[in-house]
């Protein structure tokens, strides 16, 4: 249990510095889960997983079972993953998780949280990703399921009838192969259009082909800066990207199951 002098102290750090940047790592995840896109049954498992992260962050496993309902969670400040320990810690922690409740509810954790981080770094409160080193785990998948789709399949899906915002992220998924995060954390200014590729900053700019030519100039049509792949409430998540990806390739999956944006992005041609 968290000592009590602990927490004032860290609620007294909150109310001393700006709204815009917190002290404890619990008020960073409010913050981040209250921008996103997210449904209410989304938002909980968020909270979950980022909360899961909090106990890696000091060193110390999760309760499990009975004992995880009515666990507090450690107090931890956010600066902690600034840490040059932070990315040691979270390894540790990612392995004994896959241990513990197996490598695909790993990843999903993995995956929430590197989210987070980015989005995190995107306002100013974190200077590195100590999640930048860690991979998600191989994963067996059903039979019948590919890892990869093929032409014909990228064709069908940059060919449906999707909005805009969705066109363009597939396209940009597509033709970058890179990471989802790194795509869905772009901001208008980010990107240097007559160029076709991002700015030149911390990180190798990201080259696109024509079909993500054609559409960013729509997408960021009148907008100078802010998320290039927002919503109403703040920035696009992962989860409702991956939610709309899926449930607009059911159709075109003979499974019925519908497609993964990992699937897309790995197919990108070479």
């Amino acid at each position: 249990m968290s000592h009590p002098v602990a927490v004032r102290h860290l609620i007294a750090l909150n109310n001393l510095v700006t709204v815009s940047h917190p002290v404890e790592y619990a008020v960073a995840v409010d913050r981040y889960l209250s921008a996103g896109d997210l449904s209410g049954g989304s938002r909980r498992i968020y909270r979950v997983s980022l909360t899961t992260w909090a106990w890696a962050l000091v060193s110390r496993l999760p309760p499990v079972g009975h004992e995880r309902r009515n666990a507090a969670p450690p107090v931890v400040p956010l600066a902690v993953l600034d840490r040059p320990d932070a990315a040691v810690r979270l390894r540790d922690a990612f392995a004994a998780r896959s241990a513990a409740v197996g490598a695909r509810t790993a990843n999903r954790e993995l995956s929430i949280l590197a989210g987070a981080v980015t989005w995190w770094q995107a306002q100013g409160w974190l200077s590195g990703d100590p999640t930048s080193g860690l991979r998600p785990l191989p994963v067996a998948k059903p039979s019948g399921v590919t890892s990869q789709l093929g032409a014909d399949q990228i064709r069908a899906v940059l060919e449906l009838p999707a909005a805009l915002r969705e066109q363009a992220l597939w396209h940009l998924l597509h033709e970058t192969g890179a990471r989802i995060e790194r795509v869905l954390a772009l901001n208008v200014d980010d990107l240097d259009l007559p160029h076709h590729r991002t700015r030149e900053r911390r990180d190798p700019p990201l080259r696109w082909a024509q079909g993500t030519s054609g559409l960013l100039p729509l997408l960021t049509l009148g907008r100078l800066d802010g998320p290039l792949f927002a919503t109403s409430r703040g920035r696009l998540s992962y989860r409702r990207a991956a939610e709309i990806f899926t449930a607009a390739t059911r159709p075109l999956d003979p499974t019925g199951r519908g497609w993964t944006l990992r699937q897309l992005q790995t197919a990108r041609q070479r």
